[in-house]
């Protein structure tokens, strides 16, 4: 197959160079995932692993969307879900990709989903009071807070620090407070 996507960011070894490749994969990855993905944050995903071009993937994604292949589910999020067609071409194209592409992609946009549902069941603050850095870390079930910890931090970087840790998994944290405190 001849190469046709830009290719700017990708790796040579694992990488994809033809729309209808990147195409394919992204229905692979929102048919295994079956869950609303937000396409903006799967572009830069893919394209950071090295795996496409993030600008391909993007107009791969309106290109499958004004197929039918994914659809659109809400804006604000920029979030898509796959169609019953798109887990057709899924299904059936999937062989087209090297086991490699396809588990590295499949566990990069994994970890970027985890991530991204944390955020959205999260609610993180940074503040000033008296020249002293503070950060909220807040976790929600269905919009109902079932943990909120405020700490006292030395500055701005580490409260950051911080933030990244909770986003990467607040049930961790929820589930070593319950332990330190029950003990």
């Amino acid at each position: 197959m001849e190469k046709d996507a830009l290719t700017a960011g990708v790796s040579e070894i694992g990488g994809l160079f033809t729309t209808a490749e990147i195409r394919v994969l992204i229905c692979y990855i929102f048919s295994t995932i079956d869950q609303e993905i937000p396409g903006n944050l799967l572009a830069n995903t893919l394209h950071y692993e090295g795996i496409a071009n993030c600008f391909e993937v993007n107009d791969s994604i309106d290109f499958l969307c004004k197929n039918g292949q994914l659809k659109l589910t809400s804006r604000e999020d920029d979030t898509y879900i796959i169609t019953d067609t798109g887990k057709n071409v899924a299904e059936t194209l999937k062989t087209s990709l090297s086991v490699v592409v396809k588990e590295r992609a499949y566990n990069a946009a994994l970890k970027m989903y985890s991530r991204f549902k944390n955020a959205k069941e999260t609610d993180i603050k940074i503040s000033r009071e008296d020249d002293k850095t503070f950060i909220t870390c807040s976790a929600f079930d269905n919009d109902t807070p079932f943990m909120s910890v405020k700490l006292l931090v030395s500055d701005e970087e580490q409260a950051i620090h911080i933030k990244e840790k909770f986003l990467n998994n607040p049930t961790e944290i929820y589930s070593a407070i319950i332990d330190l405190l029950t003990k």
